[in-house]
């Protein structure tokens, strides 16, 4: 039991560390923004997808919804910070329409997190409590792997995988991994189920990377657009 313990407590602190290690991975992009002066061709969605998964999946982990879950808070906790830094760099350097966009999105996830935890408290029951948030922050979760799949197929179409970095891809994989094993010994199908997901999307983009990285050559650029897996 003592070993099992240890395990699943070894797990959860793995995958914080990976999820820190994709929470910054955007950093060379994000420089690139800062020197230039523009985001140039860069997507702010993935950053307002990952913004709202850290909130619900933050707002899962908490005693008021599931037991045992405090570092599944702490690591979104943190996510969340650095997502709202990305945001707002985003529109400060971005044209005037995007700014209008994105300050749009931001004010939109807010409201509907507001809106997540106000009607959760409402629930008296603790199970229906919990299966209400699960569900949205496991469908919150999915919307973040599956976000990267446009460039997936960017990097089939160009054969090069500058779009895709890969300690992002790699810290995708470690990180789903990590969290699929704690979910899975936790019989918890609200981390386990995206993170699976997460998982096979990690695999896929380190088998890319590795197929199409000879190919990319001298001609490799920083990448003109960071998503969440």
């Amino acid at each position: 039991m003592q070993f099992w313990l240890l395990l699943n407590f070894f797990l959860l602190v793995a995958g914080n560390i990976f999820a820190f290690g994709l929470f910054v991975s955007p950093v060379p992009t994000f420089r690139r923004i800062i020197r230039n002066h523009s985001t140039e061709e860069f997507s702010g969605l993935p950053y307002v997808y990952a913004l709202l998964n850290c909130l619900i999946t933050m707002w899962y982990g908490t005693p008021l919804v599931s037991a045992d879950n405090i570092l599944v808070t702490t690591v979104n906790s943190i996510g969340a910070a650095f997502q709202l830094v990305y945001i707002i760099l985003f529109i400060t350097y971005t044209e005037k329409d995007k700014k209008v966009r994105m300050l749009g999105l931001l004010l939109a996830v807010i409201g509907i997190f507001s809106i997540i935890v106000a009607v959760s408290l409402q629930i008296v029951n603790p199970f229906s409590r919990q299966m209400f948030v699960g569900l949205l922050s496991c469908a919150a979760l999915i919307s973040m792997f599956a976000s990267p799949l446009f460039i997936i197929n960017l990097v089939i179409q160009t054969k090069s995988v500058e779009f895709m970095p890969f300690y992002l891809s790699l810290s995708t994989f470690l990180m789903s991994t990590s969290f699929l094993a704690y979910g899975i010994m936790n019989w918890d199908p609200f981390i386990y189920v995206p993170n699976g997901i997460g998982t096979i999307l990690g695999i896929v983009q380190l088998a890319l990377y590795f197929n199409y990285k000879e190919t990319s050559g001298e001609e490799s650029r920083d990448p003109l657009i960071v998503s969440y897996a």
